[in-house]
């Protein structure tokens, strides 16, 4: 109540000072004859005009700041929103995929929900976050990894190169995942032989470097940007403006994806 109190009279205070200004200003168009023959009248002029000056850059300070203010809020809502789209339809496969295994192999299904659980529950709470560990995110990734191992029936070459400093920096969630999905999506599920990963993930001076190449099947080329890598690039423009680099290359049937980002 206090507060509503206060608020309403710095309202008031603010209405009657403008209605006064213009008031003085309009007795001093009105009565200027008179006033322009009395002591004192140039300075109370300066005044008044020094009064009017500050009166419309107060006015405008508030204009900016409130643009300011609803600009921030619609990139958060925007931040959000992409935060939420980010691997629903791996855990929608994943989900396909217990709903088979459940019935010919229970204790691969099991160890599969445990895993599953695990990246939900990350996806959902820390992926909501501004910023998390890189070593948190690379449990997550690791974790994504395990998983697709479990899924697949074939031999998969992937490796996972970290060299980390002792600085654990903090980065915006959910990000190296979206570039991750699309090396399994595009690459290993088209490919019945010979299929690799390699990762390689370095953080020094402030800076963190993510480099991920796959191969694919050229004869079914269909490795087209899609929502995922949208996300990823307008997340990237609101968090770090010129502070990232985002690469990809597409020669003959592989593919590399080189992300820098400056803390």
């Amino acid at each position: 109540m206090k507060l509503k109190i206060s608020e309403w009279n710095k309202k008031t205070i603010r209405r009657v000072y403008s209605v006064l200004l213009v008031l003085i200003g309009f007795i001093i168009v009105i009565f200027n004859d008179t006033f322009g023959r009395l002591e004192g009248f140039v300075e109370f002029i300066a005044f008044y005009f020094i009064l009017v000056f500050i009166a419309i850059a107060f006015w405008l300070f508030k204009q900016i700041r409130l643009i300011i203010r609803l600009k921030n809020e619609k990139s958060k809502t925007e931040l959000m929103h992409l935060k939420s789209q980010v691997n629903p339809h791996f855990f929608f496969n994943t989900l396909n995929n217990l709903y088979g295994l459940v019935g010919k192999d229970a204790k691969k299904a099991q160890e599969l929900i445990l895993k599953l659980s695990e990246m939900m529950r990350y996806s959902i709470y820390e992926g909501d976050k501004e910023t998390v560990l890189i070593s948190e995110e690379v449990t997550y990734l690791e974790n994504y990894i395990e998983l697709h191992k479990m899924r697949y029936h074939k031999v998969i070459d992937i490796q996972f190169n970290i060299e980390m400093t002792d600085i654990d920096y903090e980065i915006m969630p959910l990000l190296f995942i979206i570039l991750l999905e699309n090396a399994f999506k595009h690459g290993v599920e088209n490919l019945r032989e010979n299929a690799y990963v390699h990762i390689n993930l370095v953080t020094q001076n402030n800076e963190v470097n993510f480099e991920i190449e796959n191969n694919f099947d050229a004869t079914e080329d269909k490795h087209e940007e899609g929502i995922g890598l949208h996300n990823l690039k307008r997340r990237l423009e609101l968090v770090y403006p010129k502070k990232h680099t985002l690469s990809l290359t597409k020669t003959n049937a592989i593919y590399n994806a080189k992300l820098n980002i400056h803390l």
